[in-house]
């Protein structure tokens, strides 16, 4: 016999509405009293009033006229564009500003899974939940990043062997980088593909090898590609399956 399914959770409205950065429980309070808030057809008279934390709630509760944005846990991929950074705290434009304003007042909070620095492009992590940002970040699970490098001077052929060796040596490490796997894309170009995040690490392994990073882009993480029409700035919400598929 199957399982039942989970039931899904409970919570307050003005607290959820909170939470998703709709305002303070006070204002959200004044949202429902102004009949800006529907469930299922039907406007909402008690801010206070428990709802079902379900898969389908952004279909049926609209807040001023809107879908409710999805509740927590949220996994955005975004195709992270040059010249904007990954940090709450680093000066510059940064990438939480291609969100929706409120998002940056949501609870949890959204943060990135790694970092690129604001002069690398490519496929970007966003998430509020906790357990799978460290389950992607672990050295445990071993999940494989992407990049494609466009360099300052043609390629001799030996870089291949050199960072498959699992013995290149960064300035500054104590311990040597895990094999890397490179691919030849032009005299000028090529993708790397490392299992570690270590600092501006791509950019390190060449100027280990006597080049120069002059552009650099990430195009996958784990089984998951960075598509090609999401454009510098988009961003979509990951499936499930799309999250597992970072695994496989």
């Amino acid at each position: 016999m199957s399982k039942p399914a989970p039931k899904a959770p409970m919570a307050r409205l003005d607290r959820l509405l909170a939470n998703l950065g709709y305002g303070s429980r006070r204002e959200v309070t004044d949202l429902v009293a102004r009949r800006q808030v529907v469930l299922d057809g039907v406007v909402v008279q008690d801010s206070g009033a428990k709802v079902a934390i379900a898969a389908d709630l952004p279909g049926r509760l609209t807040v001023s006229g809107q879908p409710l944005d999805p509740p927590a846990p949220l996994t955005i991929l975004m195709h992270k564009p040059l010249d904007v950074v990954c940090s709450h705290r680093e000066p510059g434009r940064s990438v939480y500003e291609l969100l929706p304003h409120r998002w940056r007042a949501r609870i949890p909070a959204l943060s990135s899974i790694g970092r690129l620095d604001k002069d690398t492009s490519g496929l970007l992590l966003i998430t509020d939940d906790g357990p799978f940002l460290h389950r992607v970040i672990s050295p445990r699970s071993h999940v494989a990043k992407r990049y494609v490098a466009t360099l300052d001077r043609p390629l001799t052929g030996a870089e291949a062997e050199v960072f498959a060796a699992g013995s290149l040596m960064l300035e500054g490490e104590k311990d040597p980088l895990a094999p890397a796997v490179l691919e030849l894309l032009g005299p000028t170009q090529a993708r790397l593909t490392i299992t570690e995040g270590r600092y501006h690490q791509v950019r390190r392994m060449f100027a280990a090898v006597g080049n120069h990073v002059t552009a650099l882009r990430r195009d996958r993480i784990g089984g998951l590609e960075l598509s090609a029409d999401l454009a510098p700035g988009a961003w979509r919400i990951l499936t499930p399956d799309e999250q597992a598929a970072i695994f496989a």
